[in-house]
């Protein structure tokens, strides 16, 4: 198995066949997140959005071979030496996969585990001031981009934004960390349902966090620095 699919199978890391990436499928229906988010908007924004990106990804790959022997996350970690494509369309990849896994219908994502927990009290006060400081750097991030919670190289957690797709795996991120919850502000993730209102979106989404995914994110990014 080639080391570029450690990095790209997100829902399964093993039998991965082809160094060929490969659009993901949802661990749900298009349908199954209204009311915070609608199913049109869902199905043109992993079928067309994410999907260039997989494309753009590939077509790169096939430019340069090499690139396909790297994880996913060995380019973005370098992603300041490649070309502008495989920042855009590597990092699209990256923030859509996470995307995707850290929502879950209403009422099935559960809570922040203890040990997550435990962590935003330790770095936030409470889950509460952690939200209401991340929806904020979620609506303040001028034009496209995401908001993301991340452990951050000391360890701790914190709150960050990054414009376009980039993300704080990035050699170029201003604060650097591993993304355990991420959400898309580009107006293509919600301007169907919501138009110009980001704020409505950032404030319905909470709704449909999976928590249950954002804990094993944690757990896995704590334990890897151990």
């Amino acid at each position: 198995m080639k080391k570029t699919l450690i990095g790209l199978c997100f829902w399964s890391l093993a039998n991965c066949a082809s160094a060929a990436v490969e659009l993901p499928k949802l661990p749900y229906a298009y349908d199954a997140l209204v009311p915070a988010i609608d199913a049109q908007t869902m199905e043109i924004h992993h079928t067309r959005h994410h999907g260039a990106q997989v494309t753009g990804l590939n077509a790169e790959f096939d430019k340069n071979p090499a690139l396909a022997e790297q994880s996913l996350e060995e380019l973005l970690a370098k992603v300041s030496t490649l070309p502008a494509a495989v920042r855009n369309n590597a990092g699209g990849h990256y923030n859509h996969s996470l995307f995707w896994t850290v929502m879950a219908p209403k009422g099935t994502g559960g809570a922040p585990s203890a040990e997550l927990g435990a962590a935003i009290e330790r770095d936030f006060g409470s889950l509460n001031t952690m939200q209401s400081e991340f929806a904020a750097a979620a609506s303040t991030r001028f034009g496209s981009g995401w908001a993301w919670l991340i452990v951050g190289n000391d360890g701790k957690l914190k709150i960050t934004s990054t414009a376009n797709q980039d993300n704080p795996l990035m050699d170029v991120a201003d604060v650097r960390g591993t993304p355990v919850l991420g959400l898309d502000v580009w107006e293509h993730a919600y301007y169907l349902k919501y138009q110009n209102r980001r704020g409505d979106y950032i404030a319905a989404w909470w709704d449909i966090v999976n928590w249950n995914e954002v804990s094993r994110r944690y757990a896995a990014a704590t334990e890897s620095r151990n």
